[in-house]
């Protein structure tokens, strides 16, 4: 935790590091390699990063797969404000914005990308989001980090690391993208 953002303001202390900037890494190109061979190659395939950190997640797995299959992957955003269902929960209604994913879906092989896997409401939104743009072949799911407690029957095809939790702690994922830091911490209420 840094001197910018105390626990007091956010109610949470800091009770674990779960992953250091090299640890993402490493996970990162497991990954790249596991979405590789399941995908046999990377024709057809796309990886779609679900705003926030999904999006940098999915741009950093597309250039790991570049290097490693010299071949580029098209890389795209999914903003799923309007498909939650929980948004009279979230504050002040959105300003709703459809955008183009950035390539075409329909018949490829999709990769959803998200930081944390937890009740399965962003995925079931994702979902909706998503075919709202095309109808892909197959959508499988890639997470940083799987905590569980499901509310919704839903499973990462690739998972950089199950966390078992409790419903008082939190897992903060740090992207030096977005937060000028990199790590991922087990945060306790």
């Amino acid at each position: 935790m840094n001197a910018k953002t105390p626990a007091r303001k956010t109610g949470l202390h800091q009770k674990a590091q779960l992953m250091s900037a090299s640890e993402i890494e490493r996970t990162l190109v497991r990954l790249a390699y596991e979405i590789v061979e399941k995908n046999s190659g990377v024709e057809g395939l796309g990886l779609v990063g679900i705003r926030r950190r999904g999006v940098p997640i999915a741009e950093r797995l597309g250039k790991i797969i570049a290097r490693i299959e010299s071949a580029k992957v098209p890389v795209g955003t999914l903003d799923i404000t309007f498909y939650r269902d929980d948004l009279s929960t979230l504050g002040p209604k959105p300003v709703v914005q459809e955008k183009a994913i950035g390539f075409e879906i329909e018949g490829k092989n999709i990769v959803l990308v998200d930081d944390v896997l937890f009740t399965g409401r962003t995925t079931r939104a994702a979902l909706d989001a998503l075919f709202s743009h095309g109808r892909p072949q197959r959508v499988q799911l890639c997470v940083l980090i799987d905590r569980g407690h499901r509310e919704i029957p839903v499973e990462a095809t690739f998972v950089g690391r199950n966390v078992q939790t409790t419903m008082n702690e939190v897992i903060e994922v740090k992207l030096t993208e977005i937060d000028g830091a990199e790590r991922v911490l087990l945060m306790e209420k």
